[in-house]
């Protein structure tokens, strides 16, 4: 890795996980633009499948608060 990126990735780390998340989706998108659309529509059929199970009462649900903490802690 290059001095720049390893400059980069040092900052990228020290940033709360969501705008760490932004960041990756923001660089991996520079690989392939024409992909968007296909990941879209991905993202849609797992959405669609998590809350159709969760409605099934097969998966269970948790509040922002406890999600938030649980990603802090990583």
């Amino acid at each position: 890795m290059t001095a720049l990126a390893e400059e980069v990735y040092e900052k990228a780390v020290d940033l709360n996980p969501i705008d760490r998340a932004e960041l990756i989706e923001k660089l991996f998108s520079t690989f392939s633009p024409y992909s968007d659309t296909i990941i879209e529509a991905k993202w849609k059929e797992e959405v669609s499948r998590r809350r159709l199970a969760y409605d099934k009462g097969d998966i269970p649900s948790d509040t922002i608060e406890n999600v938030f903490n649980r990603l802090g802690q990583r």
